[in-house]
């Protein structure tokens, strides 16, 4: 029944297309920085002991996943789209999303803990449709997913359908002009109905863009204390997670001083858990924009690449993605936000406007409530850049001395 459903739309779509004929937007895979590893990052890098135990992780996390596609499918359990917001530069846009197992009556996007999204059973090389406003993308499937491929200019394969990897996840580029603002992506597969996502196209003439750091800079998870970020992440109910004070205020007020500036927010955390984050980002009134989050898949290749690795590589492919922007990083010192924003300074000089690091409290770098030792402030010391880097403990202290350096030099 569900395979006549599909069928039925597709004739649906066909009859459309004979009435108001389209012409499909050209599509690429492109394996981007949630797939791609440094080469010392990679396996045959590693030493001998560590390249077991990322052989014992594979085979065990290989081995669940096919029991539990097994189950999946006693269940009567099919293919689900789990859509991701995109961004686009006007010439091209970057669409994620993953293809799991799911139950009939199952939605992406409620509230629900951690812990069930990362339980999500992937379904690999499952057919997707996708359409960006009601427009058809033909796609070219290029490269394998454990490596980066650059474009090809004169690609001699499409299809109707985009097919995504052996996890699940399916990266493309639609290589299309769109008007700036929000456009709707819709991703179906058989039997379902389809999903939707926004795509966030960036104006041309926006100079400014703010990419930040989501554990412990928006959303308090107390990352550097191990068990208690994974209460956080995974048990903790959405609607209780807390907002580090004064953050969605001074990201307000950057909206409201760069009104064209895209706002970019890099998470460690795996894209299971991207509809508990998305939530928490529109309970607590900040801006909308596209989550960059990690792919925890081990991989033979791959494996996981580290977390400052995988901020780096996504501030790296912001970059390249927008040339003409300047960008006011923010992150905190619970991890090594510092020392990577450092690394962006250098990288890319004069493309740093500003940098803002929330300090996190004593408790918060404490277990077990814990008194902190004498002298103990931070775990990462501030970067040491030319870049103004503006520091506080929430987002009120930080906009004390930001809000006016940005006015006084932007205007």
């Amino acid at each position: 029944m569900r395979a006549d459903d599909g069928e039925a739309r597709d004739a649906h779509d066909a009859a459309s297309g004979d009435d108001m004929p389209t012409v499909p937007i050209p599509a690429r895979r492109a394996v981007t920085t949630f797939d791609a590893a440094s080469r010392r990052e990679r396996y045959e890098a590693q030493p001998l002991p560590e390249r077991l135990v990322r052989r014992v992780v594979t085979r065990a996390f290989n081995t669940w996943v096919k029991a539990a596609t097994r189950t999946a499918k006693r269940l009567d359990w099919f293919p689900r789209v789990d859509p991701y917001v995109g961004y686009g530069t006007g010439d091209y846009s970057r669409l994620i999303c993953r293809t799991v197992y799911a139950g009939e009556g199952s939605e992406y996007g409620r509230a629900t803990r951690g812990i069930r999204g990362m339980l999500a059973i992937p379904s690999p090389h499952t057919q997707v449709k996708i359409r960006i406003d009601d427009v058809p993308l033909e796609t070219v499937q290029v490269g394998e997913s454990e490596r980066y491929d650059a474009v090809d200019a004169r690609p001699d394969l499409d299809s109707e359908y985009a097919i995504s990897d052996t996890s699940g996840y399916l990266d493309l580029v639609a290589e299309q002009r769109l008007e700036p603002g929000v456009h709707d992506v819709s991703y179906r597969v058989n039997g379902r109905k389809p999903v939707h996502a926004k795509l966030f196209t960036i104006p041309k003439g926006a100079k400014v863009g703010i990419i930040s750091d989501v554990d412990d800079t928006v959303l308090i998870t107390q990352a550097p204390i191990l068990w208690k970020a994974a209460w956080n992440l995974l048990f903790l109910n959405p609607d209780k997670k807390a907002s580090v004070p004064g953050m969605s205020v001074l990201f307000t007020k950057l909206a409201d001083l760069f009104p064209d500036a895209p706002f970019f927010y890099l998470s460690t955390s795996p894209w299971n858990v991207e509809g508990s984050i998305r939530h928490f980002l529109e309970n607590h009134g900040f801006p909308e924009g596209p989550l960059l989050l990690r792919d925890l898949d081990p991989r033979p290749k791959t494996f996981i690449p580290s977390g400052p690795q995988h901020k780096l590589e996504f501030v790296e492919q912001l970059m390249a993605d927008f040339p003409d922007m300047r960008f006011i990083l923010v992150g905190d010192d619970g991890q090594k936000d510092p020392t990577t924003y450092a690394t962006v300074v250098r990288r890319y000089p004069g493309r740093v406007l500003a940098i803002a690091i929330r300090q996190l409290s004593p408790r918060e770098l404490m277990p077990f409530g814990m008194r902190n030792p004498a002298g103990m402030t931070a775990t990462q010391p501030m970067p040491d850049t030319d870049v103004p880097v503006f520091t506080g403990t929430t987002g009120a202290n930080i906009m004390k001395t930001m809000l006016p350096y940005l006015k006084a030099h932007l205007g």
